[in-house]
């Protein structure tokens, strides 16, 4: 008898839960009210596009509704959870850059390097970018890769939240949020962050909180503003 972790990685099943979770997805999308804060959230950003487009892990699941009609893609890790949300995010015709923000030794094991340059080949094309800012098994603690990644494409960071009135939050490490239908949501931006192309260690690592900062903050105020609390304390 098939195992269940064996039947997960078998490509039938990773292209129905992909199709799945996309039409599901759908369904929360058209059956909420959404909102922009601020209002003129698109009006604001698309000078600075082609945009590095950030958020939390746990927080992602609807951020293919972010594109409208801009290029977009997204980086989405080589394991086979990660199969399952590019398959998602290929049904909304977003482009998917396979590789990890993990650190340290596997770093090249798990395709950085190859996803760090197509992302900087993507930006250049004019295409923005989506990624997680916190790195795997670190949530709500900002990395140094996508600060990396906008000093050397010259393309600022936005800091991007959705949030709905209707969820459940999961008690896994990055407190995923299952968002629902029927109810109200909204779209909130903060502030760009902008890393100089000749900026130092110190300068990166004081962009790196201060986009952390933003993250939360853009979080905080997107929970706010439908009547909800984040359910996670400390900004985690």
């Amino acid at each position: 008898m098939m195992r269940l972790r064996d039947l997960t990685r078998t490509g039938w099943f990773q292209r129905a839960a992909g199709f799945t979770a996309a039409e599901f997805l759908r369904l929360v999308w058209l059956t909420n009210r959404f909102t922009l804060d601020p209002p003129d959230l698109y009006e604001r950003a698309e000078p600075d596009m082609p945009l590095i487009i950030a958020f939390w892990h746990g927080e992602h699941f609807m951020m293919p509704f972010v594109r409208r009609n801009y290029p977009a893609a997204v980086l989405i890790s080589r394991h086979r959870d990660g199969e399952i949300n590019a398959i998602a995010a290929e049904r909304f015709d977003i482009e998917t850059v396979r590789g990890s923000g993990s650190h340290g030794n596997d770093f090249h094991r798990k395709g950085g390097v190859g996803a760090f340059k197509t992302m900087l080949r993507t930006l250049e094309d004019g295409t923005n970018m989506a990624l997680t800012a916190d790195v795997p098994k670190v949530a709500r603690k900002a990395g140094l890769g996508i600060i990396m990644l906008a000093r050397e494409s010259g393309r600022p960071i936005l800091p991007i939240a959705i949030a709905t009135s209707r969820f459940k939050r999961m008690n896994n490490w990055d407190r995923s949020v299952i968002h629902l239908p029927f109810g109200r949501g909204v779209i909130a931006s903060g502030a760009t962050v902008c890393v100089p192309k000749d900026a130092s260690e110190t300068d990166m690592e004081r962009l790196r909180v201060q986009l952390e900062e933003r993250l939360n903050e853009v979080n905080r105020r997107a929970y706010r503003l439908i009547g909800q609390s984040e359910g996670i304390s400390d900004g985690r």
